[in-house]
Order: C-alpha cells, then structure tokens, then sequence
C-alpha cells in the first residue's frame, strides 16, 4: 500500500508537469497556427497534429513498455516533449508552419507516453482503489490547470518581438522537469513483466459490450472535448477577447477537467459507473447550451467548465470501465487499442474544428457535439442491458 502511494503521488506530479506543457501548447497552437499558415483553414492543423502524433505514439509506446517498463517508456515521452519545444520554438522564430506542425507532431509523442500514467496507477493498486488510482492521478491536473495557462501567458514575449516563441521554450524546460518524478517511480515487476500466453483474439475482446461501452466513453469525452476547445480561443479572438481572456477560459476549463477527480472515483464506487457516464453526457449536453446561448465572456467560461467535468466523468468511467474488459494477458494491446482509437477520434476533433469554425460558426462546433453524444448513450444503454441480463442469469443458476 505504501508503494502503491508513492507511485500514484509521482505519476501525478508527472502527470502535472505533462499537461503543463500540453495546456501552454494547445492554447497557443491554434493562434500560432493562424500567425503562420498562408490558409487560415489550417489554423488548427497543429492541434491535429499533435493529437494525430498520439494516436500514431500510443501503440509502438505501449509495446515498448512491455519490453522495457513504465519508467523507461514515460522517461522517453517527457524528453521527446522537451525536443517538441525546442523544435517548436525554431519553427516559429523561422516562421515555417510545417515545421511547426512538425513539432506539434513529436509533442504528441509525449502525451501519447503520459496516458499510460494512470494504467500504470492501477497496475500498483489494490482492487477496491481501481477507480480512485485513476481520479488520483488525473488531479496533477488541478495544478495544471493553475500553471499551464499562466506559464503560457507569461512566457508568450520572452522571445519579443517574435511572439508566442517564448511559450515554447517553457515547454521545453517543463519537460525536462517531468524526467524527475519518474526517475523514482518503481511499478511492481509483476506489473511490468510480460505475462505468457496472448489471451483471447482482439476481435472476441472487441465483441463484448463492456468493451464497446468502455471505448466509446472515452473516445467521446476526448473527441467532443477538443472539438469545443481547440475552437475556444480562436472563437474568441474573433469575438474581440484578448488573448489574455481567452487564457483565462482555458484555465477554468481545464480546472475543472481534473479538479472533479477529488471526487470521481468515490462517486463510481458509491454510486457505480453508469449513473457517472450518463451525467457526463448530459453535461456535455448542458455545455453545448450554454455555448449556443449567446457569445459573451459568461457563456464561454460556463460552456467550458461544463465541457471539463463531462470530459472528467466520462473520461474516469471509461478508463474504469475498460479494466473489466481485459485479462492481464491482454492488457498491452487493449490498452494499446483504446489509446489509439481515443487520439484518433481527438485527432478528427481538433482538424475539424477550424473547418467548423470557419465556415459555419461557433455554434455549428457545438452543435456536432450532440449525435456522438446520443450514440454513446446508445451504446451504454446496450450494455446496460446485457449487463443486467447477465446478473440475472448468474442469479438463477445459483437458486
């Protein structure tokens, strides 16, 4: 128990000092990108890349962790978001976007790593901790969400007149940070080790409803998420806000993914994770309102703190969810599997939402939230159901 939390305290320092670095870069890449594309319809190619860059990162990040454990492959991620920033920061003192989305690319490389933190947690936990290991983790994010936006905000000039480079070389040395914390992380070897046998085929796991459920949660919580957020500053922007402001939406917004976790995890014990999954959607629901309500500074600071504690809720519950749905044997390629198809979906969010933005609105960002939003409800409900049936039929064979 006391490894167990030890190793949660570090992953959510690492987990802290990451989403430093991935707050102060997708709240400026998109007005970086605008700054330099000649097609302001590419203004938010950058965030795609980044996320494009996980979603292509979460399988070989996953396998090479077999080989070489969870500190090894975290260690790789945190260095290669410092030659992000780097790299980042020579793009745009060049001025040369497909530099820039270049290194957004390798910041992916990162972030893909970094999601693993709180599989990692659980592979140290106790079984009744499971749901409370990945709410602990993701509360390095309340720090994050304090430091991110500021840092972003303070370090925009350090380049002057050359603006938003310095951003980026604060990415840089947060990274570098990050290797510390993980330097001492230890996951118990039988967590790390490869197991024999490669347990069931991937399409009998990808069958089962608890699976379906569990992946779909999570890709909508992300998916949704940074369709509304990468738009958020630009939107903004547009509507007059100082980018100050517009940093400052971030920061509520991001606060509000993660300061939940406080809660979360003892909310799906208490309450179980379906009641948890269904709030979620219905604040994503409540968010996409409140955005479509009207463009003053209330309605995107309220759009955007309800667009965090959905994307907490459904987020956790998936991550929760997923755990049931795999034997040991076959944690590295579910695991692998759920990563990427999360980031792709996150990957089509962020692309589309400049499209969106530019040629339809604000709103119609908003309003593309809702049909993922009633397919997944649809989903649940479909394991629900079969879940339900299940217990029943246990009941009757045992009476």
């Amino acid at each position: 128990m006391r490894r167990y939390k030890i190793n949660v305290f570090l992953l959510s320092s690492a987990q802290a000092l990451y989403l430093i670095t991935s707050i102060a870069s997708i709240t400026f890449s998109g007005l970086v990108g605008q700054m330099l594309a000649d097609n302001k319809l590419l203004a938010t190619l950058p965030v795609a890349m980044l996320t494009l860059g996980t979603a292509s990162i979460t399988v070989p990040a996953s396998f090479l962790m077999r080989r070489i454990g969870r500190r090894g492959g975290f260690m790789v991620g945190a260095f290669s978001g410092a030659l992000s920033g780097g790299l980042a920061f020579f793009a745009i003192v060049q001025g040369n976007f497909w530099l820039f989305c270049a290194a957004a690319f390798l910041q992916g490389s990162f972030q893909a790593f970094s999601q693993y933190y709180r599989f990692a947690a659980v592979e140290s936990a106790p079984a009744a901790y499971t749901s409370r290991a990945v709410s602990y983790v993701l509360l390095g994010g309340v720090a994050a969400a304090f430091l991110g936006p500021k840092i972003g905000v303070l370090s925009k000039d350090l380049a002057s007149p050359i603006p938003f480079a310095g951003t980026y070389l604060a990415v840089m040395a947060v990274s570098f940070l990050a290797l510390l914390p993980l330097f001492f992380l230890k996951i118990p070897e039988i967590a790390v080790q490869a197991h024999e046998g490669q347990g069931r085929p991937m399409r009998e796991i990808m069958r089962q409803p608890v699976f379906a459920a569990a992946v779909l949660n999570a890709c909508t919580s992300y998916g949704v998420m940074v369709l509304v957020m990468t738009a958020t500053p630009l939107a903004m922007v547009a509507c007059a806000f100082p980018v100050a402001e517009a940093g400052s939406v971030i920061q509520w917004h991001v606060l509000a993914m993660f300061l939940p976790s406080f809660f979360t995890g003892n909310l799906i014990r208490r309450f179980g994770v379906l009641p948890v999954l269904f709030v979620g959607m219905a604040l994503f629901t409540a968010s996409a309102a409140a955005a479509i309500a009207g463009i003053d500074l209330a309605n995107f600071t309220v759009a955007l703190i309800l667009l965090g504690v959905a994307w907490n809720f459904m987020y956790v519950g998936g991550t929760t969810l997923l755990t049931e749905a795999y034997h040991p044997s076959e944690r590295t390629k579910v695991q692998a599997l759920n990563e990427f198809l999360v980031f792709a979906v996150a990957a089509a969010g962020s692309f589309s939402s400049g499209g969106l933005l530019n040629w339809s609105g604000w709103n119609a960002v908003n309003y593309g939230a809702i049909p993922v939003l009633v397919l997944t409800a649809g989903v649940t409900l479909w394991y629900a159901w079969t879940s339900r049936r299940g217990r029943e039929a246990a009941a009757r064979i045992k009476t």
